[in-house]
């Protein structure tokens, strides 16, 4: 063996040892979320939150006024969020996972650093597997996986970055990151292995790096999707007048109300949309470059291109009058549905000129 097949190997090693690493201190995020939740449970703020989604909460309340030095102040009420449906109810935003306690705040700040160390680690299994193979390291399912899981988490990370609330996100995030990793690191690990000719060309470094940053956000959107779903039956049963289970309440009621929850969704698909339709169009004009044609509706092809035209569909819908709120939400879910499909099911079960899976 020679000296630099020996180093690969050894970087190899490594990162193999860092993405069990970042699986293990992900394990204790997801504790943490998971603490974060329970001792958030237990608050007043929690509960306050689930009267104002009721009926009377959902009223306007009169101004209130106070005398001040003989005089009169009149303060505005707080503002409330309100749901894309023109004519329904204005609910405000939960607390968050914490519901307001203190115990439970510490233990999603705790969560919240342990999910930048994971990162951290699986960034650096990331890239000593590309130390290792000498290329971009999404030659197969196994490092598209670790690759999607990092991105994944990353746009997570991003949002909390920029000051947006969603570390309601962050239980949802990890368990699906978990379920991830453990399934590339089982079932789709592929050994350091070099490219097949096809794919070595720059534009792997461009229609790949793209597909997956597009699938994250996707996958962001999803759940958000999913949440918005929930929320918003459980606003349904409180506005009719319905009470909902211990547990649900308990856990949608400091989620952000379903209008805030169903904005985050369209927002975030909407915008890297566009980054999708390039990402289609790169991996045309790479397949003209590797097999001479541009399109030949290889299954690769044919279910991205079903998978933009779901979600044109579903931002169409949601941009019209009347498909606003759950019908949009569906069409989102068989969107990403379909993205899902286009990975798993057409690298696995399906044969074509994109058959790298590796399994």
């Amino acid at each position: 063996m020679t000296l630099a097949a020996a180093t690969n190997e050894n970087l190899a090693q490594i990162s193999n040892v860092l993405i069990y690493s970042a699986m293990a201190v992900y394990t204790l995020a997801f504790f943490a979320y998971i603490a974060e939740w329970l001792f958030g449970s237990r608050s007043k703020v929690a509960r306050t939150a689930a009267a104002l989604t009721s009926k009377q909460g959902a009223e306007k309340a009169p101004a209130v006024t106070v005398n001040q030095a003989g005089g009169t102040a009149v303060l505005e009420r707080p503002k409330v969020t309100v749901r894309a449906v023109a004519g329904r109810r204005d609910v405000p935003d939960g607390p968050g996972a914490h519901g307001g306690d203190e115990q439970g705040d510490l233990y999603g700040r705790i969560a919240i650093s342990l999910t930048v160390l994971a990162f951290l680690v699986e960034l650096g299994g990331v890239l000593t597997r590309a130390l290792s193979v000498e290329r971009a390291p999404w030659g197969n399912m196994y490092e598209f996986n670790i690759t999607f899981s990092t991105v994944a988490v990353g746009v997570y990370l991003g949002l909390l970055a920029l000051k947006k609330n969603v570390r309601w996100l962050g239980l949802f995030l990890i368990t699906s990151v978990l379920l991830d990793l453990g399934l590339a690191v089982t079932v789709l690990y592929t050994a350091s292995d070099q490219l097949v000719p096809a794919l070595h060309s720059y534009w792997l470094y461009i229609h790949v790096s793209t597909a997956i940053f597009c699938g994250a956000v996707f996958y962001v959107g999803a759940v958000g999707t999913i949440l918005y779903l929930f929320k918003d039956s459980y606003e349904s049963k409180l506005a009719s007048g319905g009470t909902p289970g211990t547990f649900a309440t308990s856990v949608l009621e400091r989620l952000p109300s379903s209008a805030s929850l169903d904005k985050f969704s369209y927002r975030v698909n909407a915008a890297v949309f566009p980054l999708w339709t390039f990402t289609i169009i790169a991996g045309a004009i790479w397949a003209g470059d590797a097999w001479g044609r541009y399109w030949g509706w290889d299954p690769k092809e044919t279910w991205s291109f079903i998978t933009w035209v779901a979600y044109a569909c579903y931002l169409h819908a949601r941009a019209t009058a009347g498909w606003k709120g759950r019908k949009a939400a569906y069409l989102a879910l068989i969107a990403f549905g379909c993205w899902l499909f286009n990975y798993y099911g057409v690298n696995i079960f399906v044969s074509g000129k994109h058959s790298y899976a590796g399994v």
